[in-house]
């Protein structure tokens, strides 16, 4: 029978606070995992999303890349490269999990960039903005919201991920429900699930309080989506200045 008490009891044992396998330690590997894994995937593809959203090129290719990542089975891909690859036990996740993370920033980055009002774009150029100036200095700040979105999502999804990546030799939170299923620990590894949920809540505040405070000054901004789910029009919202929307 799963037992709360004994969890929390686990938690607070002044024992599981210090050592290689104490919890600060754990979670700090669990952490480092995670940010590396999302600094990776957002190095490869907001260059991409950004170029799709802002020339309009590529995006049923996007889509179809994303959407095929998304149906590749983690799991089952960390174990096929830890048996292919001759590499260090934190490769294989990190490829595997990289992979994950790529659809949610792809989507968001594209998906913030196509929603910037049209007009917004046209009177940049119309000042005499280069494609690049309109880019940077235009489009990109109006698609932050999303982009972050998009950032949120992959964050959350690779941390419950490296979570199951521990039946490898490697670190983090997961080794508590690894190594407690022997031995029958179930306090062991609900106390392991209860943190990877307190990370995932504490991560998902950070963003949250990220997206808003990137949001530029006298922009109205919707509800912002959830980009795992692919945006439509009735989004473009996102990004328009306040002058334009009260003037419509």
């Amino acid at each position: 029978m799963i037992n709360f008490v004994a969890a929390f009891a686990w938690i607070g044992d002044p024992a599981h606070w210090v050592g290689p396998n104490g919890i600060p330690v754990r979670m700090w590997e669990h952490i480092w995992y995670s940010g590396i894994t999302l600094l990776i995937a957002a190095v490869i593809a907001i260059p991409i999303g950004l170029a799709i959203g802002h020339t309009g090129r590529g995006r049923g290719f996007a889509v179809s890349v994303s959407g095929a990542l998304r149906a590749i089975p983690t799991l089952g891909l960390v174990v096929f490269l830890s048996l292919e690859l001759t590499a260090p036990d934190l490769i294989p996740p990190l490829i595997a999990l990289t992979l994950l993370a790529i659809p949610p920033v792809l989507a968001g980055a594209y998906a913030g960039v196509d929603a910037v009002d049209k007009g917004t774009v046209d009177a940049a150029r119309a000042m005499g903005m280069t494609e690049l100036q309109v880019l940077r200095k235009v489009e990109l700040p109006l698609a932050l919201p999303l982009l972050i979105g998009g950032l949120r999502a992959a964050m959350l999804q690779v941390i419950a991920t490296w979570t199951v990546a521990a039946f490898l030799p490697v670190g983090g939170l997961g080794r508590y429900l690894i190594d407690g299923l022997p031995i029958r620990a179930y306090d062991e590894m609900l106390a392991g699930s209860i943190l990877v949920v307190a990370l995932a809540l504490v991560t998902d505040g950070v963003f949250a309080i990220i997206q808003r405070l990137v949001v530029p000054r006298g922009v109205v901004v919707s509800r912002v989506a959830d980009v795992r789910v692919k945006t439509s029009r009735r989004r473009a919202v996102v990004g328009v200045p306040t002058q334009e929307s009260t003037t419509e």
